[in-house]
């Protein structure tokens, strides 16, 4: 949901809980309090949803956290992670038997 949509909707849940008859039988647990406590909760989860997905674009983890070189060249394969991200980025082009070669050439090693 939207930002906007989120808002307005919880205004007019707030705008309904507001209008909700108190019960009578139970006066020290009302549904309008459960749920206004729900509403509030679900804000701040919101809230920390968001924030979390804008620091994962942002890359403030890869900012504030970068590896150092040597970890990303290993001693036992130095182009493992470029080999990688190649690879990632050749999978999506193809063909079906470009795919079935591909995973024979897996299974069938030539050392």
């Amino acid at each position: 949901m939207s930002a906007t949509r989120s808002a307005a909707a919880a205004s007019h849940l707030k705008t309904a809980l507001a209008r909700w008859p108190q019960a009578i039988l139970r006066p020290d647990c009302q549904l309008r309090d459960v749920l206004f406590k729900r509403l509030e909760q679900q804000g701040k989860a919101e809230l920390k949803e968001v924030n979390a997905l804008y620091s994962l674009l942002e890359d403030r983890y890869k900012n504030k956290y970068k590896p150092p070189a040597k970890f990303l060249e290993p001693k036992s394969n130095p182009t493992y992670y470029k080999d990688l991200l190649r690879e990632l980025e050749e999978a999506p082009k193809r063909s079906w038997l470009g795919r079935i070669a591909k995973r024979l050439s897996g299974m069938i090693r030539l050392t």
